[in-house]
Parts: C-alpha cells; sequence; structure tokens
C-alpha cells in the first residue's frame, strides 16, 4: 500500500466518521420548526418575508348576499357606535341580518324585491346558477393586473354559506342550501397560484348565523349572538381543519371571534405545521397572531409590529348596488391611502365585491385598473420597503410626504402633484454625491441642493404618471 492509498483511506475513514457525527445536528437545524398548540410555541413562529413585503392584497366578499346587493348608505364614515348603525348597516354581506331588523331600509327593500315571506337562503340556486358564468382566471389576471401580491376569499361569512364543498354537513340547513355547487375556493386558489400571487382564506369563525339565528338588533347582541355550543365548536374546528388540509392557504383570515368549545390554537398548530410560512389574523379571541387587522382605519404612526388595513372599495365589503362614483374611493384617495399605510409598516386588504355572476362592478374596475397602473411605474417605493425612521413630512410649499426605505435606498413619495419646476422637502438631507431619481422618468438623475435643513430637487418639465410622484434618494439620508 503507497503512502497516497493510506492517507486516501484515511481521509475517507475521517469524512465518514465526521458525516456520522455532524449529519444529525444538520438535519436537526434544517428542519421546520414543529409548533404545539401552545401561546409559547406559537409565539416563536417568524412574520414571513412575504408576508412583510407584499404590502397589497385583495379581499373578495363574495356569497349569497351577492344576489340582493344592497346595503344603506347612511354611514359613509362606518361610525360603528352610533345608536342606529345596526338599523342601517352599511355592509352588504350583513344582509341577512338586517332584513330581519323590523324598520330597516334593507327589511323594505327586501319585501319590496322578494316578499316578506321570501327565505334568505333561497338565494342559493340564484346564486349557483349566476355563478356558472364565472370564470376564476379572468379575476386572478385583474388582481395581478392591480398589483396585489395574495387575495384573501371569503370561504364562510356570517350566514353560513360555504364556498367549498364542505365535507363538515351543516345540521341547521337543507343539502341543496349549504355550500356553492362550483368549488370557488380550489379554482380560484389555483387560478391565483397560477398567476404568481399567494392565496388566503377568511372564515367567520365568530359568527354563524344557521347556529345561532339572531338577529343582532342592539349592541349586547354582538356577544349573544356568537355560538358557543359544543356543536358549533366542532363544526368550526373540522371546517378550519378542511381548509387548511385542502388548500394550504397562505393567509388563515378568521373574523369576529373563535367559538369557546373551539380548540383554536390547535387549528393554529395545525396551521403552521402545515403552511409554514403562513400568516394568521388577531381576530381568533385569543392572544396570538401574525398581524393586527384594523378595519376601515389607519394608524398616525410606524408600527412596530406588522399591521394590515382591511377596507372595501366602497362603504360595503359586499356587492351594493347602490354605491356608485360618489361611494367609491377616489383613485388619488386609494392610492396615497396605500402609500401612507406601507410608510407605517403596513398592508392594504382591499376589498372587491363583485355580483353573484362574478362581474367586478366597473366603479371598481377602474379604481383597479389607477391603482396597477401606479404601481406599475412606482412599485419600487412600495413592494419590499421598510418603513424609514419616520413616515410623514411635508414639502416647503405644505404638500405631504410619506417615506419607505429599501436597502440605503430612501423613496420620498409626494402625495399630489408638485407647482412649479422644483420641489423643497424639508427637513431632509441626503448624503454628499447621493444621487436622486423620479420613478418613471429615471434615465438620469436629477439636479438638487441642500439649502440649510431642506433639500431642493430641480424636476422635470412634464411628470411621468398621475396622483403621487416619488423621488429616490439612491444613498444614506439624515
Amino acid at each position: 500500500m503507497t503512502v497516497f492509498q493510506v492517507r486516501r483511506d484515511c481521509l475517507s475513514a475521517f469524512a465518514i466518521l465526521f458525516c456520522l457525527v455532524t449529519l444529525p445536528y444538520y438535519a436537526q437545524a434544517q428542519a421546520p420548526t414543529h409548533y404545539e398548540p401552545t401561546l409559547e410555541s406559537l409565539n416563536r413562529h417568524p412574520l414571513p418575508e412575504w408576508y412583510a413585503d407584499a404590502k397589497l392584497g385583495i379581499f373578495v366578499h363574495w356569497g349569497l348576499y351577492s344576489v340582493p346587493g344592497w346595503a344603506p348608505l347612511t354611514h359613509p364614515n362606518h361610525d360603528f357606535r352610533t345608536e342606529d348603525y345596526i338599523m342601517n348597516n352599511p355592509y352588504a354581506e350583513w344582509y341577512y341580518n338586517t332584513m330581519r331588523i323590523d324598520g330597516s331600509p334593507t327589511q323594505a327593500y327586501h319585501r319590496e324585491h322578494y316578499g316578506a315571506d321570501y327565505n334568505y337562503y333561497n338565494f342559493a340556486p340564484i346564486f349557483d346558477k349566476d355563478i356558472q358564468k364565472w370564470n376564476p382566471d379572468e379575476w386572478a389576471q385583474v388582481f395581478h393586473d392591480a398589483g396585489a401580491k395574495y387575495v384573501v376569499l371569503t370561504t364562510k361569512h356570517h350566514d353560513g354559506f360555504t364556498l367549498w364543498p364542505s365535507s363538515t354537513p351543516n345540521p341547521f340547513l337543507p343539502a341543496d342550501r349549504q355550500h356553492a355547487t362550483r368549488d370557488i375556493v380550489g379554482e380560484l386558489t389555483a387560478a391565483v397560484r397560477k398567476d404568481g400571487m399567494r392565496m388566503g382564506l377568511y372564515y367567520s369563525g365568530g359568527y354563524d348565523w344557521t347556529f345561532v339565528h339572531g338577529p343582532i338588533k342592539s349592541k349586547e347582541d354582538y356577544q349573544k349572538v356568537k355560538p358557543q355550543s359544543e356543536a358549533y365548536g366542532k363544526y368550526a374546528d373540522a371546517q378550519m381543519s378542511e381548509l387548511i388540509k385542502r388548500y394550504h392557504p397562505a393567509v388563515l383570515w378568521n373574523d369576529i371571534d373563535y367559538p369557546k368549545s373551539g380548540h383554536p390554537l390547535q387549528i393554529m398548530a395545525e396551521y403552521y405545521n402545515t403552511v409554514p410560512d403562513g400568516v394568521i389574523d388577531d381576530r381568533f379571541g385569543v392572544p396570538h397572531s401574525d398581524f393586527k387587522s384594523p378595519e376601515y382605519q389607519t394608524l398616525d404612526k410606524i408600527s412596530p409590529t406588522k399591521w394590515e388595513e382591511c377596507r372595501g372599495l366602497g362603504r360595503s365589503f359586499g356587492y351594493n348596488r347602490a354605491e356608485g362614483e360618489a361611494e367609491t374611493i377616489a383613485p388619488d384617495t386609494l392610492i396615497y391611502l396605500l402609500v401612507d399605510i406601507v410608510s407605517k409598516n403596513g398592508n392594504l386588504l382591499l376589498d372587491v365585491g363583485p355580483e353573484a355572476d362574478g362581474t367586478i362592478p366597473p366603479v371598481q374596475m377602474e379604481r383597479l385598473k389607477a391603482l396597477g397602473a401606479w404601481l406599475k411605474q412606482n412599485g419600487d417605493a412600495i413592494y419590499g420597503t421598510h418603513p424609514w425612521k419616520r413616515a410623514e413630512g411635508k414639502t416647503a410649499a405644505g404638500l405631504g410626504v410619506r417615506f419607505t426605505q429599501k436597502g440605503a435606498d430612501v423613496y420620498a413619495t409626494l402625495m399630489g402633484k408638485p407647482e412649479g419646476s422644483a420641489v423643497t422637502l424639508k427637513s431632509l438631507a441626503p448624503a454628499a454625491g447621493t444621487k436622486v431619481f423620479l420613478l418613471g422618468d429615471d434615465a438620469k438623475p436629477l439636479t438638487w441642493s441642500q439649502q440649510g435643513g431642506d433639500v431642493r430637487v430641480d424636476l422635470p418639465a412634464t411628470l411621468p404618471g398621475q396622483y403621487a410622484y416619488v423621488l429616490k434618494i439612491a444613498g444614506p439620508v439624515s
């Protein structure tokens, strides 16, 4: 045996021994975390990078309530605590509740159009007929073009009707009134993922008006109508588990609360063990979530924890045929809203309310197209960014500014069109030699100068795009 052979054999033996000793540790380090149904375990779940970077999701409220598709326009500011709010609820997806309140505008509408004795669940065969026209690929394309990175669909709203063929039977509804005849959840999930977005699922765990009918007539009823029976706890657990196992949703978005007879921590553990990079909202009634979910409410400062504002393009989440241009958020306001939310560490979950046949109302489509066009030009200031040291600023002329950051680059978004050939950003000092670009016209850097504590930037004669304009400051800023 030569010296080389001895050395080779020794090295091989050492390599085998090294592998035998280290591989178990390496495998353990690479293995995904296993979550237990305890707060201590669940709270170790990290916020996935994809969700932090996504910034924009599309919410879809679609169901039996889309057939009548109507709600009053009394509360434009969503003043939930006003005495007559329940009677005049602007949420069309609450149609079944509001139609049962004597004297409500929704009850009057229902009687006029369908008759006083017309059962809400008779909308099921109408909905099932209408959804045959629906094309999930068209939706996915619309949402993708709007700039969304994820979609969240209502799999079951408070009326108990499901948009997937649940294998958990509802004991209070006839077999042909329990779920849609198409697997809407599955079909949309496939279409959304094919277009490169992530798919999330909403589930109403806190209310199911087939188990506790209500209606909710007063503020005290909000709690009384939450079903807490052992049967409902098992029902909600089983349906949640179905959604997790069948569809592997990227977002598990529960609403209102979760039954005390259910097992939310077990559901969360099952979810994380099935979808390790999934996220959970804060509406399960337990002190664990990946993000907070204010509704039609923004924040006035940067949040250290992730949050997501959910809101409709109009005043309702579900389709409301009474809404038009005046009730729908204006394109510029929508873009300012997104920019403001992102500057404060939030995402925007923007809702569309389709008609029963899947048609997205034209006024909503216009807003989605405007948002998509703006993001196509200015998305670098939104996607993958994080808050700068402050969210808000102003120009010398009083125009609002929002800041975001990506790496060493700081983006200053002007919330409106600046007047004149230059803009001065207050209390801003780029490092010497820093280049400043205008997104959409960034072939060459803009001329800028420091003027005391402010920075003056010369603008091109014609500004690209509409509504909001982004200056990219490519370097350190103080």
